[in-house]
């Protein structure tokens, strides 16, 4: 997967074009596949948190382990392999299975004794609560101080 670091911000689009132009792209070697991080996750900016909602089919909640530290969010788990199928048996082989890590860079600082996980269906939602110490503060401009 083509990735555009968090610095160039206006050249998401670009990015978007080129993932969007590299999932039809054929390799002649059956099997590579560029890398993508498992799971795939949707990071929102909402008015007094940020949001971070990822799917996990299969999973249980308590097979999960989420921890937080400073601005970074860790997600670890694992996928267990289908029951019952032996690994000859598979002719095509494209859900990952295994233990799997995520770490999330957060713009900024959150409150992080009130960070929130929900587990549904196998949709993750957290809810991270943003620092009131780094909210926007509008701040009066002064003519003569004195």
């Amino acid at each position: 997967m083509f990735h555009i670091r968090p610095a160039w911000e206006p050249l998401r689009d670009l990015e978007r074009q080129v993932d969007r132009l590299l999932q039809g792209f054929r390799l002649p070697i059956p099997g590579i596949r560029f890398d993508q991080p498992y799971p795939a996750v949707n990071l929102y900016e909402l008015d007094s948190e940020y949001l971070i909602t990822t799917e996990l089919p299969g999973m249980t909640a308590d097979k999960l382990d989420l921890t937080v530290s400073g601005n970074v969010i860790t997600l670890k788990g694992e996928r267990t392999p289908p029951a019952g199928i032996a690994d000859e048996c598979f002719r095509r082989h494209e859900r990952f299975w295994g233990q799997w890590q995520r770490m999330v860079r957060l713009p900024e600082r959150i409150v992080e004794d009130r960070v929130l996980a929900e587990f549904n269906d196998g949709t993750l939602k957290i809810h991270l609560p943003k620092s009131e110490t780094l909210k926007t503060r509008q701040i009066p401009v002064v003519t003569n101080p004195g």
